[in-house]
């Protein structure tokens, strides 16, 4: 709760000296606007850097027999093969 009591004052002050600019009622619109994209962006859960490496490294290992990259591409399903030259002379 704390953080979204510091992006709300943080919008608070970045936006106020916007207000000579823009209307009263389109300068709250927005500053709404911010403040729920801020309230949604401090409620997502954050993983560690070196818990998101380990999962993406885990998933690599798991899926790198079905990676082409990795395995190639047998020239029967490759769909970008060098076509064969038609010969019916």
């Amino acid at each position: 709760m704390k953080s979204v009591l510091f992006f709300d004052l943080a919008v608070h002050f970045s936006l106020k000296k916007n207000t000579s600019t823009m209307s009263g009622s389109s300068n709250l619109v927005t500053m709404k606007k911010v403040v729920q994209q801020l309230r949604f962006e401090a409620s997502i859960n954050r993983v560690k850097v070196s818990q998101a490496a380990a999962d993406l490294q885990q998933f690599c290992m798991q899926n790198a027999m079905q990676d082409p990259l990795l395995t190639g591409v047998s020239s029967s399903t490759n769909p970008f093969r060098p076509q064969k030259v038609c010969s019916f002379l």
